[in-house]
C-alpha cells in the first residue's frame, strides 16, 4: 500500500480522536455563509517521505498531481505572484482586479539580494550552494517576511525550505505554520517532493527525504464527514513517477516532465468548502 496513504489516514485518525477544538475560541476563518470556521488539530506533527522509496502521493484520494506541479512552478520557477501566470484558479480568491496576490510567496522567493559571491534571490541561491557548497548547513529559503506581510493577501503557509546533502542525497524539510488536511496536506507533500527532485537533479544529487514538519495540521468542522469517507477507501499501491531523464536545469523543467505510471486511486470526487 502506498506510504503516503498510511500516513495520511493516522494523521486523520490521530487529530480526530486526539485533537483539540477551537469552539470556545473566535477564530478568523468564516465559511462563505458566514458561519465561523472551527477546526480540531493536533500541534507538531512531523511526516518523512522517503523519495528514494516511493513517489508520496495519496490513492484514498485523488490527488491532481499536474495542478500542483504547476502551483510550484508559478511559485519556484516563474517566482510570479500573478494569477494569470497560473493555469489554474485556485488563487483566484485571494487576488486584485490586476491579479496579484501581493507581496506573498513567488515575490519573496525572487527578491534578489547581495552576498560576497554575487548577487542572488533565494531560489539561485540555493541552486548555487548546491552545487558550490554542498556541505553548508545553511541552504533554505524563507517567504515569511514580517516587514511585507501587510502587503500580502495571504499569509505564507508553507513558509520555509532547508535543503541538506549527505552523501550524493539532497534531503529537506518544509516547514509549515498551517496545514488544512482534507484539502491541502498531500497537495503541498507532492509539490515539495517535485521540487526537492527538480533541486536534486539539477544539482546532480540524488533525491532522499522530505521531512514535513507542520505547526497547526487542523480539520475543518465541516469536513468531518469527507474525511471519514475518504480514510475509508480502499489503498493502492504508489505510483511510479517519470521524470524527463534530458532535463538538468532548473528552469528548464515543466509540468508534463513528470508523468505518474499506475496511478490507482479513489475517483469520487468531493465538494470540498474552503474557509476564508
Amino acid at each position: 500500500m502506498s506510504k503516503a496513504d498510511e500516513i495520511f489516514v493516522a494523521n486523520m485518525k490521530d487529530i480526530m480522536a486526539n485533537g483539540v477544538w477551537d469552539t470556545n475560541l473566535n477564530v478568523r476563518p468564516k465559511w462563505s455563509d458566514g458561519v465561523p470556521a472551527h477546526t480540531v488539530k493536533k500541534f507538531g506533527i512531523v511526516n518523512r517521505y522517503n523519495l528514494a522509496e516511493e513517489f508520496p502521493i495519496l490513492t484514498v484520494r485523488k490527488t491532481y498531481y499536474k495542478s500542483c506541479i504547476d502551483e510550484i512552478l508559478w511559485i519556484w520557477q516563474k517566482k510570479s505572484n500573478n494569477i494569470r501566470d497560473l493555469n489554474s484558479k485556485i488563487w483566484d480568491q485571494w487576488a486584485d482586479e490586476n491579479g496579484s496576490i501581493g507581496k506573498a510567496y513567488g515575490y519573496q522567493l525572487g527578491v534578489k539580494n547581495k552576498y560576497k559571491e554575487g548577487e542572488f534571490d533565494q531560489v539561485d541561491r540555493v541552486l548555487y550552494d548546491l552545487k558550490n557548497n554542498p556541505a553548508s548547513r545553511r541552504i533554505m529559503t524563507n517567504i515569511y517576511n514580517f516587514a511585507d506581510l501587510n502587503e500580502m493577501h495571504l499569509y505564507p503557509c508553507a513558509y520555509s525550505m532547508t535543503f541538506n546533502v549527505s552523501g550524493d542525497t539532497l534531503n529537506g524539510i518544509l516547514n509549515q505554520r498551517s496545514n488544512d488536511m482534507l484539502t491541502a496536506n498531500n497537495w503541498n507533500v507532492v509539490q515539495y517532493s517535485i521540487l526537492l527532485i527538480m533541486m536534486a537533479r539539477s544539482s546532480g544529487l540524488k533525491a532522499g527525504e522530505l521531512v514535513h514538519v507542520i505547526a497547526d495540521a487542523h480539520i475543518y468542522d465541516r469536513h468531518i464527514p469527507m474525511v471519514e469517507d475518504v480514510i475509508a477507501q480502499p489503498q493502492y499501491k504508489a505510483p511510479k513517477l517519470i521524470v524527463d531523464p534530458e532535463i538538468t536545469n532548473f528552469y528548464d523543467f515543466k509540468v508534463d516532465s513528470f508523468k505518474l505510471e499506475n496511478y490507482e486511486c479513489n475517483q469520487k470526487r468531493y465538494d470540498i468548502p474552503v474557509a476564508e
